[in-house]
């Protein structure tokens, strides 16, 4: 059965759909032998696919929680302090979507793009919990105006706020701009000192920061609902 071929590269665990778009564009991507172009397909059962000169297979479908420490970066370049270099198993992954290079917390890695899409995409509204410490104590008038809805350059956000102490709160974001949390309370005149992500839809992070493991079968379907 057909299938756009950036979709196939993805499910492939090459990479994500984004950056299969990205190969296509710049002639990396072939068919048969033949140069393909964005929006084309081709028959994973039958077709030759190549990408880099090395051609796609199928696999196995990992899926992976990572507690990201910081200084790492949330990359797959090469010469760079990778989340990648923290879970040495054989299988090719990438991560889902991006946290800051200071940012701790729940990353999760896969090699099956429609998992990863359907984790990072707008329309299917996955809930995101990062625990926040501010230089300052926040004002309850500021609070308000989160819960409401702040308009940023890129458009608007709007968060759940569950305090803990003055300076020290979670919000829970339906977004997943860059940089997203950090200039939400930099447009309200705080400083972010301390940010991790705690929470993605269902899944909470359970295991200590550098440290990594395997989602159940029960969590996937979680995940994916």
């Amino acid at each position: 059965m057909e299938e756009r071929v950036h979709k196939i590269i993805s499910n492939s665990g090459y990479c994500s759909r984004r950056h299969a778009e990205e190969l296509i564009k710049k002639g990396r991507v072939f068919v048969n032998g033949n140069k393909i172009k964005i929006g084309d397909k081709a028959d994973p059962e039958k077709d030759i696919i190549e990408v880099n000169g090395e051609r796609i297979q199928k696999i196995n479908r990992i899926y992976i929680m990572l507690n990201k420490p910081k200084n790492y970066e949330v990359s797959m370049a090469p010469n760079t302090k990778s989340v990648l270099s923290l879970i040495p198993i054989k299988e090719r992954i990438f991560p889902v979507g991006r946290l800051d290079k200071n940012t701790t917390g729940l990353l999760l890695l896969t090699n099956d793009g429609d998992f990863a899409n359907k984790i990072m995409h707008p329309r299917y509204k996955k809930e995101k919990t990062y625990f926040v410490k501010l230089d300052k104590r926040i004002a309850r008038e500021d609070i308000e105006k989160i819960e409401k809805g702040i308009k940023l350059k890129d458009g608007w956000i709007k968060g759940k706020i569950k305090m803990f102490q003055k300076d020290q709160l979670e919000i829970t974001v339906q977004e997943g701009k860059k940089h997203i949390i950090k200039r939400l309370f930099f447009k309200l005149g705080y400083y972010v000192k301390e940010l991790s992500r705690v929470r993605i839809g269902p899944l909470k992070m359970n295991v200590k920061i550098g440290k990594w493991r395997y989602l159940t079968k029960k969590e996937v379907e979680e995940l994916m609902k």
